[in-house]
């Protein structure tokens, strides 16, 4: 990644340091020295505010730059830090929502008493990483497109009397081959995802741990969500939901299936989400508060008889849309009691979605940036339900 764009990714992170009298961040968690580093590595970014950053290295040893330094244990830091040229910090921040307590301890008193250690590394990080850059935006766009040509291969995968586990297993090869690293990273230690999701069905409705708009048994316990196993019938509909993890970057947009001919209230049902997206689409612009759209959701879908089925059945998601980036949740969420306003390049994945009793899941989540004028869509793909 080229350097001007590091520097600038760090300098947002530097520019809320500042009024809270910081002067210095270490980061190790992997996201984190993706966004900052443009990489995943074993070791620490130092981030002064006056000075460029220094990195303390474990692994792999072949990284190589002026400010590059091998290291064994965190231990070695403050005395590596003076001998490259800076002074200790006063007030050093670390990512205290991500870091075991135990890791957290570690580097916390490898500083002298003098050095005050502060936790609040995750929360600016996140608050820098919400609003993303020209060429972060780019990514989303190389993303959707490869997401959309993935999907638009689902059609010729499916084979009559599929479980909706033998399909997701081909539609995840389709997003692998369009280059898909796979992985799906999350925010929190207590959410697990595969690849994404292929809900189905009555199953589409089964309420997860997880906060999300639809569930799925899943296959184990151990990971309770998405596909159940269950063969794929006549006159049912069901969702994909993948990850798009092309350039480190997930956009995500979810498309609807159905075998055979669904009753119209399926149809029915689906244009009431598109026609939510379409109003929210006219009202986001920089300066839109986030639980305003939310409530223009709840509203719209209160107008029709689909409102018990909107974002679940028996346990509902208390959002219509979430922050993408390096990690499917991140900032700005759309959901009561949100007041924060969006933000040209913020970028958000906007997901009305309806489960019906008897039929499955209908709607549409797509992947959107905020422009200076509002905002455009980044998942290129057909958007009507696609009959098998």
């Amino acid at each position: 990644m080229l350097q001007p764009e590091l520097k600038m990714r760090r300098d947002k992170i530097r520019a809320l340091m500042v009024p809270l009298g910081i002067d210095a961040a270490l980061i190790t968690c992997n996201v984190n020295l993706i966004y900052t580093l443009g990489e995943v590595v074993s070791g620490y970014l130092y981030l002064p505010l006056d000075a460029p950053a220094r990195l303390f290295l474990k692994r792999p040893n072949t990284v190589k730059g002026e400010f590059v330094y091998p290291i064994r244990k965190p231990e070695e830091l403050p005395e590596l830090i003076e001998e490259s040229g800076l002074p200790l910090p006063k007030m050093l921040m670390l990512e205290g929502d991500e870091l075991s307590y135990g890791e957290y301890m570690r580097l916390a008193t490898c500083f002298p008493a003098e050095t005050e250690v502060v936790s609040m590394g995750t929360m600016l990080i996140r608050q820098a990483r919400s609003v993303k850059t020209p060429f972060e935006v780019e990514m989303f766009r190389r993303s959707g497109v490869a997401h959309a040509q993935a999907y638009s291969h689902i059609p010729e995968v499916y084979r009559r009397g599929m479980t909706d586990r033998e399909l997701s297993i081909e539609i995840e090869r389709l997003m692998r081959q369009e280059g898909c690293l796979g992985l799906f990273r999350v925010y929190g230690r207590s959410m697990e995802i595969f690849m994404g999701s292929l809900l189905a069905g009555e199953n589409a409705a089964t309420p997860s741990p997880y906060d999300f708009a639809l569930g799925g048994a899943g296959i184990d316990p151990s990971l309770p969500g998405g596909v159940n196993g269950e063969v794929l019938k006549e006159g049912q509909s069901f969702m994909v939901d993948m990850g798009g993890n092309f350039f480190g970057y997930l956009s995500d947009m979810s498309r609807v299936y159905s075998i055979g001919k669904l009753p119209q209230e399926a149809y029915e049902a689906h244009q009431v989400c598109l026609q939510i997206q379409q109003a929210i689409e006219a009202q986001a612009k920089p300066g839109t508060v986030c639980e305003d759209l939310y409530n223009l959701a709840i509203e719209l879908v209160g107008k029709t008889g689909f409102g018990d089925y909107f974002m679940g059945v028996s346990q509902k998601a208390k959002f219509i849309g979430h922050g993408v980036g390096l990690e499917i949740n991140e900032a700005p969420v759309l959901a009561p009691r949100i007041k924060r306003e969006l933000q040209e390049g913020m970028v958000f994945a906007l997901e009305p979605k309806i489960v019906l009793p008897g039929i499955g899941p209908v709607g549409i989540e797509n992947t959107w940036v905020v422009t200076a004028e509002g905002i455009e869509k980044l998942t290129p793909a057909p958007e009507e339900i696609c009959e098998l």
